[in-house]
């Protein structure tokens, strides 16, 4: 939904709160300045759509040099393939059982290529008896653990077992590994070992994906990557600050929330709760950064109540007062509304609907 000729929400003082919005010259500064530095560091970008969740911005991804997209869930590849955003998506989760890998060999069936991730012979297996049924090819792609902690082999000649596997079975072709984040403990020893592995065996690895957006900083620490998959870039927020991969200038999602109680000196209450921010707290303290008044804290979250303490800061807002805050993982707080809305000069210029909500089969 385009509202630039809507004269009821012209001005960004007109929306109602909370709402979520999106700083628009952030926001293509963002896709320009990191689709340079993977550029500039020699890998394809891949973004991946779990920030944003909207098949518009993905556009400005591809627009702006990438080679395909990322999606998590095969809800979300759904929704950006009917949009015809990319012919090129990868979906980096295991997809388990029947009803699933149908809906995966459908829409390999729309696209140029969609690849998915395995990291166990049951996962694999399923993907060859659902692509051998409809007569294609599906790339695979070996997940590892480099000491995340999450989905992946654990070893490199486990890797290696998985793609000799899919080699003797019929409509997977392992196309390579990939890990998340590329500064996990173990990346450079695990896939120093793996390619070492591989080549000794005969096996080529044509694509080496890594991902992460706070490990953009250090992408020439590794160089045997051929691609990376980052997403939060794309709007920032807290934790990408404390990381060190952003500043508050590069943060383009703001949640837009009024102050509706002054209950003491040092404590504000706003309308924006943990239903439109998020608790996730991660490696940073409290839940979120007011622009307004960077010395204030959000200390807790009801699911309709921020809680501000005022104590540190100077200045304090009044009641009705319209503040903006970062939130600490913007991730979550796109999988919360309904729609954003894309500001410049201060003018609601787009209003996006997040159509990949809640996409999380």
């Amino acid at each position: 939904m385009d509202i630039r000729h809507d004269p009821m929400l012209a001005a960004a003082g007109d929306l109602d709160t909370p709402c979520v919005t999106i700083l628009l010259d952030r926001l293509e500064d963002n896709i320009a300045r990191v689709q340079h530095m993977i550029a500039a560091a020699g890998r394809a970008n891949r973004p991946h759509i779990k920030t944003h969740k909207i098949p518009a911005i993905g556009a400005l991804q591809i627009a702006a040099g990438a080679i395909g997209l990322t999606c998590q869930k095969l809800g979300e590849a759904e929704t950006f393939i009917d949009a015809g955003v990319t012919d090129d998506m990868l979906i980096t989760f295991n997809i388990v059982g029947d009803a699933k890998t149908g809906r995966l060999m459908d829409l390999a069936e729309r696209v140029k290529r969609l690849a998915v991730v395995a990291d166990n012979d049951i996962v694999l297996r399923g993907l060859s008896d659902a692509a051998r049924r409809r007569g294609r090819s599906l790339p695979i792609l070996i997940e590892c653990d480099a000491g995340f902690g999450r989905n992946g082999v654990q070893w490199p000649s486990t890797a290696l077992d998985l793609a000799r596997l899919a080699d003797r079975l019929p409509g997977v072709v392992c196309e390579g590994l990939l890990v998340f984040p590329n500064n996990a403990p173990r990346t450079l020893e695990f896939f120093a070992e793996a390619v070492s592995l591989f080549r000794a065996a005969g096996m080529p690895l044509p694509v080496l994906s890594g991902g992460g957006t706070p490990s953009l900083n250090s992408l020439a620490d590794y160089p045997m990557m051929t691609e990376h998959r980052a997403g939060t870039y794309v709007y920032n927020d807290v934790m990408m600050v404390h990381s060190g991969i952003a500043t508050w200038e590069n943060c383009a999602m703001h949640v837009r929330t009024t102050v509706v109680s002054r209950p003491t000196e040092d404590r504000a209450i706003v309308d924006a709760g943990s239903k439109v921010l998020t608790r996730e707290q991660y490696y940073v303290q409290n839940f979120g950064h007011v622009v307004e008044y960077p010395e204030a804290a959000v200390i807790n979250l009801s699911e309709e109540h921020g809680i501000i303490d005022l104590s540190a800061s100077a200045e304090k807002p009044r009641v009705g007062e319209i503040v903006n805050i970062i939130p600490n993982h913007c991730c979550v707080v796109s999988n919360m509304v309904d729609e954003v809305y894309g500001l410049r000069d201060g003018r609601v210029e787009i209003v996006w609907p997040v159509a990949a909500r809640g996409k999380v089969r």
